[in-house]
């Protein structure tokens, strides 16, 4: 097995994302686009980098122009450092408050279970394995 380095990770959430794992909330707001493929992604995503890694489960109210535009998801690693996967999708002047550490749902999920399956089974196609997620 090679030893994955956050790149090899990256990558493999980039080449996984698509229309079908797009949150569908943001699909029917902006529709999702090839060139802005983080679009509507955040959440699956953040769920990936904590099956991996651990961690805190970020959250924050996305805003423009001081409108309530719905809810940006990211990781706080063990070691403290924050990472977002997918902070490019914001695009048309959004910012991103109020965050804060949130627990991570046990069990099933209660929403989007089906494309976080579809992704997380898409990244393990390019990892060959993910570790079980832990809740």
């Amino acid at each position: 097995m090679t030893p994955w380095n956050l790149l090899v990770i990256d990558e493999a959430l980039r080449a996984s994302w698509a229309a079908d794992t797009c949150s569908p909330d943001d699909v029917a707001r902006a529709g999702w686009q090839p060139a802005n493929p983080a679009w509507g992604h955040c959440d699956i995503t953040a769920l990936i980098v904590n099956d991996i890694f651990g961690g805190d489960l970020m959250l924050g109210e996305v805003r423009l122009g001081g409108e309530a535009q719905g809810f940006h998801w990211w990781n706080r690693l063990p070691g403290g450092v924050e990472l977002d996967l997918t902070r490019e999708q914001f695009r048309e002047g959004q910012t991103v408050t109020a965050a804060r550490a949130v627990t991570r749902p046990p069990g099933p999920l209660p929403r989007r279970r089906e494309e976080y399956l579809l992704l997380r089974g898409r990244v393990i196609e390019h990892l060959g394995h993910l570790p079980e997620p832990a809740v």
